[in-house]
């Protein structure tokens, strides 16, 4: 079991940047595929970025290529998300989760298995 914690949400204004952090603890962190994903009011929770164990491969949402960046510390247990050119479409509940072992994607939520407690992102106009 990995517990997760994320941090760095907040309230900026479009075109704004912002930087989140998710703090693992509990099993071999270096060892998980992260993953980012967000949930806004009334809508499903939608894949954002992935980061494979040793950081070497990456993956975006269509609407987060070029202007997200996901990255990970393994020495401090941390996984990132840089966020520039936000837009008023981003604001929702940002989430982290960890999946052990190989999966046939990596876009799936119900494929990781465990997860933070969420970071509110808001974007105003």
């Amino acid at each position: 079991q990995v517990q997760l914690v994320e941090s760095g949400g907040g309230l900026v204004q479009a075109g704004g940047s912002l930087r989140l952090s998710c703090a693992a603890s509990g099993r071999a962190f270096s060892m998980d595929h992260m993953g980012w994903f967000r949930q806004a009011p009334a809508k499903e929770r939608e894949f954002v970025a992935a980061i494979r164990w040793n950081g070497g491969v990456t993956e975006y949402s269509d609407s987060a290529r070029g202007r997200f960046t996901i990255s990970r510390d393994n020495a401090k247990n941390t996984v990132y998300l840089q966020m520039n050119s936000l837009k008023p479409e981003d604001t929702a509940a940002y989430y982290c989760a960890a999946a052990s072992g190989y999966r046939v994607t990596w876009r799936t939520a119900a494929l990781y298995d465990n997860w933070g407690q969420g970071t509110q992102v808001t974007v105003s106009l």
